[in-house]
């Protein structure tokens, strides 16, 4: 079995194929599935498309790419934080990579978050992309250690990946890994210790070799198991099995 720790099944285009995802997924053997939070106005979408299956569960946060939107305060993700569906709290972070310019914002709705999932016991999703050590340097500050969380679709360095489990975070890889050209990643995820690591779509995007250019999806997140089980030299039933464990103790679901 297999669980894709970070996917948005409520993004249109995979909303308006629902079901066929779903039979997909139990085609493929993917029984758990987070579908993830990037707007406040879309958590009723992503808790409604998270209650259709027990082995779906959702997060509540905003993403840091989106600027002129309804900022989050800690007491309304707390609020969201309390169905019985969500099981973490994001996607938050930094991304530096697509804005510029004086993006404190970015910095304080990631405290936003970090001070939430404190109250509410429940671990983050984050998102980091070219701001690796201002995230960890807020992490830190905020005291994120007290709830961990994972570093989603991680395509950093062996350094950041070594100071993310060294706070307790675990990594996840996405489809990202099975690309020709990501050689420096490969070696990356040969080194992280298994029970600190997860798999991932990020669907709709990034879909996985050899479906590269195709609609992602949760049912294609083996692909992504098989390359590791390659890389490492384990079987990936290995991979999915210690996975799955992996997202159950992380986001304590049975």
């Amino acid at each position: 079995m297999f669980a894709d720790s970070h996917c948005h099944l409520d993004f249109p285009e995979l909303r308006a194929q629902l079901s066929s995802v779903h039979a997909a997924m139990v085609q493929a053997r993917v029984t758990r599935a987070l579908c993830i939070s990037v707007k406040l106005e879309t958590v009723p979408e992503v808790l409604a498309v998270a209650e259709t299956d027990p082995g779906w569960h959702a997060t509540v946060g905003v993403h840091p790419d989106y600027q002129h939107i309804e900022e989050p305060s800690v007491e309304r993700l707390v609020a969201e934080a309390a169905h019985a569906k969500v099981v973490a709290i994001g996607e938050t972070g930094l991304d530096y990579y697509r804005l510029e310019g004086d993006l404190e914002w970015q910095r304080t709705r990631f405290r936003t978050h970090i001070r939430a999932a404190r109250q509410v016991r429940k671990p983050l999703v984050i998102h980091t992309r070219a701001a690796a050590m201002d995230t960890l340097r807020v992490l830190d500050e905020e005291g994120a250690d007290e709830v961990g969380g994972v570093l989603h679709c991680f395509t950093e360095t062996q350094a950041v990946a070594d100071a993310a489990l060294e706070r307790g975070f675990y990594l996840s890889f996405s489809g990202i890994v099975t690309f020709r050209n990501a050689k420096a990643l490969k070696e990356v995820v040969c080194r992280i210790p298994l029970e600190r690591l997860l798999i991932e779509t990020d669907s709709p995007y990034l879909a996985p070799e050899p479906l590269r250019g195709k609609t992602n999806q949760p049912a294609y997140v083996p692909h992504v198991a098989g390359e590791i089980a390659r890389l490492r030299g384990i079987s990936v039933e290995e991979v999915g099995e210690r996975t799955t464990e992996n997202y159950c103790r992380l986001f304590r679901v049975s």
